[in-house]
């Protein structure tokens, strides 16, 4: 999801002190070995699928156990009134970096991701597509993460953001609006007593076969990043078969099990035509490849791959008659 610029400071801000007592209150052992294993790196599951404690990203969301030890936090996602998905505590120790990097994934191109400094020092640098930024605690950061991005702790404490993921709500929009535009001023959330009494979480995160619609939202996307013509035309010719084809097998099954060998034989086609053209690594304006990125966007989750096991592309059928009517 784009805001237009790598990263975006809304015009809300929260009690730094109260949420850096809350986190400080929760027990060590909640605290999880960051997916990737970089080093100095850990997290606390705040909303997973099914509230577990744990780092998927695919299923129903709940609250997860240490969120329910976190009222302020919960009171900050209910002011920003939106459908909550994969949100963390995450935790960067003294020295340590989390190299530069694209997230290249299928649920970060689908949703808006929120950063909230909790404990930080003069010494935490966050840079986002060449600029550097020092987020002070209690701020609000909307970050782009398909623009390459790194940070690195060299102050003497551990650095804690709260990171929650959403695909949006009206509310945020309108925070966002405000922030382009630049005239609005900044409102403070002050923590109050008791606890939020509910809280939306998504339930719908992956689809069990991608639209021909959304499919063209994500190429869209990436093209958009490309500015090679000589390399994009060739490519946009395969796709826009690739689509045509999809949106006809969506006319006449969308996301039925009848369908799936016809929607497996055109990814395999499309990824065939890719592959007789690709010459070497295809660069989009992030440095990243462009046939990669739509691979783990679109190609890799166009069909719920738990539906895939067992299945064969279909050949193309004879056209059968039909009686008249």
């Amino acid at each position: 999801m784009r805001i237009e610029r790598p990263l975006l400071k809304l015009p809300i801000r929260f009690c730094g002190e109260t949420l850096a007592r809350e986190v400080q209150a929760l027990p060590p052992a909640l605290w999880m070995e960051h997916p990737q294993k970089f080093d100095g790196n850990n997290a606390v599951p705040l909303v997973s699928p099914g509230g577990a404690m744990t780092n998927q990203w695919a299923g129903p969301m709940a609250p997860t156990e240490a969120l329910h030890q976190c009222p302020y936090i919960m009171q900050i996602m209910a002011a920003l009134d939106s459908t909550w998905g994969r949100s963390r505590l995450m935790g960067l120790a003294p020295g340590a970096v989390v190299p530069s990097h694209v997230d290249i994934h299928y649920y970060w191109r689908t949703h808006l991701r929120l950063h909230i400094p909790i404990v930080t020092n003069p010494g935490v640098a966050f840079k986002c597509a060449g600029e550097i930024v020092h987020m002070e605690p209690g701020e609000c950061w909307i970050l782009d993460s398909f623009f390459q991005h790194s940070v690195e702790n060299r102050g003497q404490e551990t650095r804690i953001h709260l990171v929650m993921d959403t695909v949006g709500s009206a509310r945020l929009w309108d925070l966002i609006e405000a922030a382009v535009q630049g005239d609005a001023a900044e409102t403070m959330l002050a923590p109050e007593p008791g606890s939020v009494e509910s809280l939306d979480f998504e339930q719908i995160n992956a689809p069990a076969v991608m639209s021909p619609w959304e499919i063209r939202s994500h190429i869209a996307y990436l093209t958009s990043w490309m500015d090679d013509r000589r390399q994009l035309d060739p490519i946009e010719r395969v796709l826009d078969r690739f689509v045509m084809a999809w949106a006809g097998t969506w006319a006449r099954f969308e996301t039925s099990d009848e369908g799936l060998p016809d929607y497996e034989r055109h990814l395999a086609e499309a990824r065939s035509a890719l592959a007789k053209l690709s010459t070497g690594p295809i660069l989009m304006r992030n440095s990243w490849d462009f046939q990669d990125s739509l691979q783990r966007f679109v190609f890799a989750n166009a069909i719920d791959p738990a539906r895939v096991a067992g299945s064969q592309p279909s050949p193309r059928q004879p056209l059968q008659p039909r009686a008249g009517r």
